[in-house]
């Protein structure tokens, strides 16, 4: 759960830092409804670059900022359509486009979803303690950056064989950056790290471990899925079905927008895809994989298994030959001579790996269950290429130039995608996987038995308290913000 209790004293610090570093907290009503935010500040951020460290780039955690590097204002939602010219199926994708967060990546939400209350309730010290952000690739990324926004120190965590674009930039914000053997399979070498920072280092440091931490889903809950209710109003027509959402397990973060839209669309699905290499979900396995950014071998804490209801497994060899396909000046030619569009093939560059992954678990999704042009399939593009330059240049040497012939092949094994490895879940499966949580989460990391149960049996209360805080703590962020403005 989010622990809401204050402690007044170190409050009373927070709001005096706060003020000296001229430091102002967004509402989530801010980060939903971005149009609110105080004409003072939207004229602030005319002057400000999207990924400058300043405090008022707290205000652009929004899926809704203007496309642009430097002093963009607000729009609609940020989203790409990918034609059946690409997709090879009837149905219609649609993704948010997390390229225009600050970070060029949306973890950034999720990490001000975490820190947030331990700030408003006086629980994080930023004078004195470390914020410490365990992650597979972007969330340490966007925990260092709010982190260097709010006026405290970080310590960032990710496995030494992420992208050498992340640790480039983490090294140039973050207070310490530590790599832990492995690739974005291996978490628990992160969760390790975790506890030797934790018996090391006591009470100098707070971890904000996206894999338990429910300000992460909640943040995913309301914004995220607030934003994807946002779409379908404007883009459903009376035939349209929102048949489901495809999105990466990874920390299942994201997954919990797919709480809130099953409010809305009750005959939603939710599906979880995750790296055919290792196949956690699907088939409780093991191994490593290519698609950077989702962690495996484990079940997050904040995964609501009791609203999941397909697992999909993506191969991470389509997955990296696609990335060329889309990148590559040959990929796109023959794109076009294919019959897509210019402009959207022009903006492929907007899907990083783990998106393109994403991508392939919606055309399975909608293979799987037949749909038609009037279905509608969401899934989220969580970053972009500008963080996998050097994923390109690896291939490259690797396997060579890339050329007509290979553009050939890729866009046949991409219509060619089938919907093998996939699993419809139903009470018992769902509930198998749920139980995977024993073994990280009680044995290792000493939760609590009694809240593991609850989550499965007392599943209606359980998360439905989860999603009635945010009210709670969007009116701690006003008191806190007046707290501030009034010392």
């Amino acid at each position: 759960m989010i622990d809401l209790s204050i402690h007044k004293e170190q409050l009373k610090k927070t709001v005096q830092r706060c003020k000296e570093r001229n430091i102002i907290l967004p509402t989530f009503e801010q980060m939903k409804h971005p149009e609110g935010i105080p004409e003072n500040i939207k004229k602030e951020l005319s002057g400000i670059g999207l990924w400058d460290i300043h405090p008022r780039n707290l205000f652009r955690i929004t899926w809704k900022n203007e496309p642009v590097q430097e002093g963009g204002k607000f729009s609609g939602v940020n989203l790409m359509e990918i034609p059946p010219e690409i997709s090879g199926v009837k149905a219609r994708i649609f993704a948010l486009v997390g390229k225009w967060f600050p970070t060029g990546a949306h973890k950034v939400g999720a990490t001000y979803g975490c820190i947030v209350p331990r700030l408003i309730t006086g629980q994080f010290d930023p004078t004195k303690q470390k914020a410490v952000w365990p992650s597979t690739g972007n969330y340490c990324r966007g925990g260092a950056y709010n982190a260097a926004l709010l006026a405290c120190e970080s310590i960032a965590i990710l496995p030494e064989e992420m992208s050498q674009e992340r640790f480039e930039w983490l090294s140039r914000i973050a207070g310490e950056v530590i790599p832990t053997p492995g690739c974005e399979s291996n978490v628990k070498e992160i969760f390790d790290k975790c506890r030797e920072l934790r018996n090391t280092r006591g009470d100098d440091i707070m971890i904000f471990n996206q894999f338990d931490e429910f300000g992460n889903h909640l943040w995913h809950y309301d914004v995220t899925g607030n934003a994807i209710l946002e779409v379908m109003r404007k883009k459903m027509q009376k035939k349209d079905h929102f048949a489901g959402v495809v999105l990466s397990s990874g920390s299942a973060g994201t997954l919990g927008c797919g709480d809130f839209l099953k409010e809305h669309f009750p005959q939603l699905k939710v599906t979880a895809a995750e790296a055919l290499q290792c196949p956690t979900l699907l088939e409780n396995g093991f191994g490593g994989h290519r698609i950077e950014g989702i962690g495996d071998k484990h079940v997050p804490w904040i995964h609501n298994l009791r609203n999941t209801d397909m697992v999909v497994a993506v191969d991470d060899e389509v997955t990296i030959r696609v990335m060329r396909l889309f990148n590559e000046p040959e990929g796109r030619e023959y794109l076009n001579e294919q019959g897509a569009d210019a402009d959207r093939v022009n903006d492929l560059d907007l899907l990083g790996i783990s998106s393109i992954g994403n991508l392939i678990g919606a055309i399975k999704f909608a293979k799987y269950y037949e749909l038609t042009e009037d279905d509608i399939v969401m899934t989220i593009f969580t970053d972009s290429m500008e963080l996998y330059d050097s994923r390109i240049r690896q291939q490259r040497k690797i396997h060579g130039e890339y050329t007509r012939e290979q553009a050939i092949r890729d866009y046949e094994m991409l219509l060619n995608v089938n919907t093998d490895n996939m699993q419809e879940l139903g009470y018992r499966d769902r509930k198998r996987i749920h139980n995977l949580k024993y073994y990280t989460w009680i044995e290792q990391q000493a939760k609590d038995l009694d809240e593991l149960n609850a989550q499965w049996y007392d599943h209606e209360n359980y998360w439905g308290n989860i999603h009635a805080m945010v009210p709670k703590i969007d009116a701690l962020i006003r008191e806190f913000n007046e707290r501030v403005k009034n010392l």
